[in-house]
């Protein structure tokens, strides 16, 4: 058994408004903590009209004030967007709003195209080359100041927020093994390097004084129903989405079809199942198994799933069946 935690991307579905997307946040994270999740992880994504998480931390905030036990936090922050002092104190803020509940994972891609990109910091360049020094200013700026020290958080200092790295490559890897920080690995979308990345955190591990072994979370699209045939009706609005994103066309989330033929080309079908591969979809048996399989694969401390469906219902429904799978280590 391993605790299952949730991600989410506030979708703003086909008929939705953004306020709607929010508040369907706030609902499924209460209905996380009353399954007994472990953490609900907001993700920033900028310039999206099917994502409403793109001010995370003012999401994260939402829901945390919604909740009372389930850790909260960000899947992840983009940290070469933002100067480190921002986020310590954005996250700082939060630690004292929400105190012992706060995650801080951390990603280094943009989360959204380059022009965008420059326009939320302007030398993207230098930000990418000075992530890994980036984090460890922001791990000074949540900790105990040293002497003299020139720049303090206020809130932030002495918050202490856990720090995570995320990724979807081998750098991630090799370097949350170097900082001893738990690893989250994108496998939801990003599933060809898992293996060795896992494989690398593990053997290259330094213990910190954070974490003392490793920690690894995978990620899973996930669409559980009473049917394999209404999973695979929900999740053709995810199908749709990255069919979409490759033709870089951004709509709002998508309604579910019957089918998905004559929607996307045979090419485009192959790379979406590709990169979809290690999705759960189906019925509560077909999920299990699938789940079982790749739990044992890949040795996961922890699974995040994503679960992106267009009807709130049906996505309170799912978050129902994931949490009634056997291998659920429940947190309340």
């Amino acid at each position: 058994m391993i605790p299952f935690s949730i991600l989410d991307l506030s979708p703003v579905g086909e008929g939705y408004s953004v306020r709607d997307a929010l508040d369907q946040s706030r609902r499924m994270a209460i209905k996380a903590e009353e399954q007994g999740y472990k953490r609900v992880w907001l993700a920033e994504h900028h310039g999206m009209p099917g994502i409403a998480s793109a001010a995370t931390s003012i999401v994260i905030a939402h829901v945390g004030a919604a909740t009372k036990k389930i850790r909260v936090g960000s899947g992840g922050v983009m940290l070469p967007n933002h100067s480190p002092l921002v986020i310590a104190e954005q996250f700082g803020t939060l630690e004292a709003l929400l105190p012992g509940r706060v995650d801080l994972g951390l990603g280094r891609a943009p989360g959204t195209d380059m022009r965008t990109a420059s326009a939320l910091r302007r030398n993207m360049e230098a930000g990418a080359e000075n992530f890994p020094q980036d984090i460890v200013e922001l791990k000074h700026l949540l900790g105990t100041p040293i002497e003299n020290q020139a720049t303090i958080a206020v809130p932030g200092t002495e918050a202490n927020v856990p720090l995570w790295l995320l990724g979807s490559s081998l750098y991630s890897a090799h370097l949350a093994a170097a900082l001893g920080l738990p690893y989250a690995f994108a496998s939801h979308f990003a599933p060809d390097m898992l293996m060795d990345a896992i494989a690398i955190y593990r053997e290259r591990f330094q213990p910190s004084a954070e974490l003392d072994k490793p920690y690894v979370m995978v990620g899973v699209m996930g669409v559980a129903a009473d049917t394999d045939e209404e999973a695979e009706r929900l999740f053709t609005s995810s199908q749709q989405q990255f069919v979409n994103l490759r033709k870089n066309v951004r709509t709002r989330f998508p309604k579910p079809l019957d089918s998905m033929d004559g929607f996307w080309t045979p090419m485009e079908k192959m790379s979406v199942e590709h990169t979809l591969r290690y999705a759960a979809v189906g019925s509560v048996p077909t999920i299990e198994a699938k789940l079982k399989d790749f739990l044992e694969e890949t040795g996961a401390d922890e699974l995040i799933v994503s679960m992106p469906i267009h009807d709130i219902d049906a996505r309170l429904h799912s978050v129902e069946l994931f949490a009634s799978l056997p291998m659920m280590e429940k947190t309340f």
